[in-house]
């Protein structure tokens, strides 16, 4: 007989395709297997959406880096020019108050020594003042005229060395 086990599996293989076939096996896998590449395909294009839209955000993230970027450059550059303008501003000030106050010092000592000849020479016009007085109101006597012009010269030296210490 040719009815053996390997007759019986083609038979069951040839059930078992008609099955398939019969249930619409086959159908049922190829739309299951698109609808899965039509859901890879969509999440493909959307990963690519998000992709494009992450690159334009990164983009405009780092346009708006550089530009920030590139204001605090010329921030600090301004601050730098700002500052070195102001330390020649307040060194000028400076320099010009020493100078004032250098002249109203030299000022000063002027008056000061102008102040200590007048009264040097009032001193010395008011002792020969005195001098003269006693003079005439002594005798013209030589001797008491000498003694006199000594006392006086020494008063005179005395009031002066008073008024340079």
């Amino acid at each position: 007989m040719i009815i053996d086990a390997t007759f019986w599996v083609a038979i069951s293989f040839i059930l078992f395709i008609g099955l398939l076939i019969y249930f619409k096996i086959p159908q049922k896998v190829n739309e299951v297997l698109n609808q899965l590449i039509s859901n890879i395909k969509n999440e493909i294009n959307e990963s690519e959406k998000l992709r494009n839209e992450a690159k334009t955000l990164l983009d405009n993230s780092q346009s708006k880096l550089d530009s920030a970027s590139e204001e605090t450059n010329k921030i600090i550059e301004q601050a730098k020019k700002d500052s070195e303008n102001l330390v020649i501003e307040i060194n000028e000030k400076f320099h010009k108050s020493a100078e004032i106050k250098k002249k109203l010092a030299e000022t000063k000592i002027t008056q000061m020594k102008e102040a200590a000849i007048k009264e040097i020479k009032d001193t010395s016009i008011k002792i020969a003042v005195d001098s003269v007085k006693k003079i005439i109101s002594t005798s013209v006597d030589k001797n008491k005229l000498d003694a006199i012009f000594e006392k006086d010269l020494e008063e005179a030296k005395t009031e002066l060395k008073k008024i340079n210490s």
